[in-house]
C-alpha cells in the first residue's frame, strides 16, 4: 500500500471554521519528486523531511525530551498589518501567510507559541538561509582558533578555485557576500546556471543529457563578475558553500561534525539537526540545514547573549556591529531594510535587531532591547515574496514590542 500524507492545508482553511475537525484529501509519498519538493502542497510536508528527499548529514544534539508546546495567548489577538497594510490579529496573519511555526522567547524562556495543523514541532524544518548564519558562527570559531584567517585568501586555501570568480576573492569578501559572480540568483530557474547549481547540490532532477558536476567542481567554474570585489553586496548563495567547504579544509572536519561540534552539543540543542549533501558529501552550507523552532531560537538566543561562551564573544560583536551601509545600499538586497547592513552572513535591519532569513519565509529575528527571539517558519509558495517579507517584518517588530 502506498505511503499516504493527510494535510490540513491551514492557509487554505476559512476562519470561519477554524478549531472543526477537517479531512482533506491526502497526497501519496510516491508524489513527491525533486521536481516538486519546494512547491506547494507537498512543501508543507517536504520542508521538515528533507532528509527522506536528499541524502543528508546528522547532526546530534542532547536529544532532550521537549516540554509541550505554548498557546500564543494574548498575543493571537495582537494587531498586525498584513498584506496591503490589512489589519488582522497575529493568528490571522500566521493563517493567512502560510506560517508553519512561531516561538517567542523572552529572556530566554519560550512564552508563546504557534503550529500550523500540519507541522509537527517535533520534526526538525528547513532553515534555507538562515544556514548562511549558521556557518558563519562555525567560520567565528576556526578564525579564533587561528585555523582560517579573514585575509586569507579563498584559493590559497582552494587551488580548485583559481580562474574562477574565488580565484582572487578572500574570505571576509566571502562573507560579507561582496564576492563579484557573474551568477543570476534565479531561485525559478529550470534550465540556466542556478538549474545547474541545484542539479550539482541534488535538489533538482538531474538531466542526462546536461549532467552536473558535484557541488565543489561547480563552484570553482563560476566566472568573475564586472565590478571589483568588496565594492557591491551581491548575494549569491554559491559564496556560503564555497564557505563551508573552506572550513572543512581548514579543520579537517566535515562541516557537519563542525556544527555538532561547536555549536549543536555546547547549546544544548533538544533536537537532531540535518544537513542535505551531495553526490560525495560535499555540505550545503548555504541552505542546507533543517532544524527545530524552539532549536533555532536557542540559537538566537545565544547571539543575543554574545556567543554566550559558545561562539567568541569578539566575533559576535563584529556580527552585531553590522556591516559597510554604503556597499549594502548598492547591492541586490537593499530593497529589504533601507537603514541596514550585512555582515558575517547577518543582516542588521537598522532597527537594532538582528535577523537571519531563509527563503519560503524562515526567519530568526534577535531584538536586544526587549530581550525576545523570535522564529517563523514557513512553506511560503515561491521562494521570494517582497511584499510578503515586509508583512513579515511588520509582524516581528509588533510581537518584539509587546509587553
Amino acid at each position: 500500500m502506498r505511503s499516504q500524507i493527510a494535510l490540513y492545508y491551514w492557509s487554505d482553511i476559512p476562519h470561519s471554521i477554524l478549531g472543526k475537525t477537517l479531512f482533506m484529501d491526502p497526497f501519496n509519498r510516491a508524489d513527491i519528486t525533486l521536481a516538486n519538493w519546494r512547491t506547494r502542497p507537498y512543501s508543507s510536508w517536504s520542508f521538515q523531511n528533507a532528509s527522506e528527499i536528499v541524502p543528508s548529514a546528522f547532526i546530534a544534539s542532547r536529544r532532550i525530551r521537549e516540554d509541550r508546546e505554548l498557546p500564543l495567548g494574548p498575543l493571537a489577538d495582537l494587531p498586525i498589518a498584513g498584506l496591503g497594510q490589512q489589519a488582522m490579529s497575529l493568528d490571522t496573519f500566521l493563517a493567512d501567510t502560510h506560517s508553519d511555526a512561531l516561538v517567542v522567547m523572552r529572556k530566554g524562556e519560550i512564552t508563546a507559541e504557534w503550529y500550523a495543523p500540519h507541522c509537527d514541532p517535533a520534526r526538525p524544518h528547513m532553515v534555507f538561509s538562515i544556514s548562511k548564519s549558521i556557518t558563519a558562527l562555525i567560520a567565528g570559531v576556526l578564525i579564533e582558533q587561528g585555523l582560517i584567517r579573514l585575509s586569507d585568501g579563498i584559493a590559497d586555501i582552494l587551488p580548485g578555485a583559481r580562474g574562477s570568480a574565488y580565484g582572487d576573492a578572500t574570505v571576509e569578501q566571502l562573507l560579507n557576500m561582496s564576492v563579484s559572480l557573474d551568477f543570476a540568483e534565479d531561485y525559478l530557474d529550470l534550465t540556466g546556471a542556478f538549474d545547474r547549481y541545484r542539479r550539482a547540490m541534488l535538489w533538482n532532477p538531474e538531466k542526462p543529457s546536461d549532467p552536473a558536476p558535484d557541488l565543489k567542481s561547480f563552484l570553482c567554474t563560476i566566472p568573475r563578475g564586472p565590478h571589483p570585489h568588496g565594492s557591491i553586496h551581491a548575494y549569491h548563495s554559491p559564496n556560503t558553500d564555497v564557505a563551508g567547504i573552506l572550513l572543512e579544509i581548514a579543520s579537517g572536519k566535515r562541516f557537519a561534525d563542525l556544527v555538532e561540534t561547536y555549536l549543536w552539543q555546547p547549546l544544548g540543542a533538544y533536537s537532531d539537526a540535518h544537513l542535505t549533501l551531495d553526490r560525495i558529501g560535499n555540505a550545503r552550507a548555504s541552505a542546507g540545514l533543517s532544524m527545530t523552532a524552539r532549536d533555532l531560537a536557542r540559537v538566537g538566543e545565544m547571539v543575543r547573549l554574545m556567543g554566550n561562551g559558545i561562539i567568541p564573544e569578539n566575533w559576535i560583536k563584529s556580527i552585531w556591529q553590522g556591516g559597510n551601509r554604503q556597499t549594502w545600499a548598492t547591492g541586490n538586497q537593499a530593497w529589504l531594510f533601507s537603514e541596514g547592513s550585512y555582515r558575517s552572513y547577518w543582516y542588521s535591519t537598522g532597527t537594532g535587531a538582528l535577523a537571519a532569513i531563509g527563503i519560503h519565509g524562515q526567519w530568526l529575528w534577535i531584538d536586544p532591547k526587549t530581550e525576545t527571539v523570535i522564529v517563523r517558519l514557513s512553506s511560503e509558495p515561491v521562494p521570494v515574496d517582497d511584499d510578503l517579507d515586509h508583512a513579515v517584518i511588520r509582524m516581528l517588530m509588533a510581537v518584539a514590542a509587546t509587553e
